[in-house]
């Protein structure tokens, strides 16, 4: 079989293409802090938080595979993976601030504070992920406890596993590029 080889890109080339993996990474994560801030996530309230978050972590695994596959097909895999990696890591941490948004608006006392904004679901999510927790809002009710340790599991798990898949599949990607391998 003959595969296709990828032709050699200049360092003008590389850099240009990474400004453009960067810039367009920045992009979806400016659309989807804009559709979270958007979207009337205060009409999901009928909507059981386990339903919310099993569809929104199938949507997150869809886009996941759909990223793992870019970087694998793509001439330059790392520059495709630093796109993916920028594109998903937003998505997971904006899942989690949704429903604790909802979580929050269905029942007041699942944190500590009066009134859970979108921008505090945010900054809570963040500091779980980034394992700082400053304290200032906690989760006081056993379901907020409960999403926040499937958030702290899956922060591993997307820590762990998840730059081990897109690791995985940069060089598998240089592998199918290389002119060596070609034959």
């Amino acid at each position: 079989m003959i595969t296709a080889v990828s032709p050699a890109f200049t360092g003008a080339q590389r850099r240009r293409r990474l400004a453009l993996a960067l810039f367009r990474a920045s992009a979806v994560t400016a659309v989807l802090v804009a559709l979270y801030y958007l979207l009337p996530l205060d009409r999901l309230s009928d909507v059981p938080l386990g339903v919310s978050l099993t569809v929104g972590l199938a949507a997150l695994t869809v886009v996941a595979a759909y990223q793992v596959r870019a970087v694998v097909r793509s001439p330059l895999p790392a520059i495709r993976a630093v796109e993916a990696v920028a594109a998903t890591a937003p998505l997971f941490l904006l899942l989690f601030a949704a429903v604790y948004f909802q979580l929050a608006a269905a029942d007041a006392g699942s944190f500590d504070v009066d009134s859970l904004s979108r921008t505090d679901a945010l900054y809570f999510t963040v500091t779980v992920f980034a394992t700082v927790g400053f304290g200032d809002i906690t989760a006081t009710s056993q379901a907020a406890r409960v999403l926040v340790t499937v958030q702290m599991v899956l922060d591993l798990i997307v820590l762990g596993l998840g730059i081990r898949v897109f690791i995985g599949a940069v060089e598998l990607g240089r592998r199918k590029n290389d002119p060596a391998d070609a034959s």
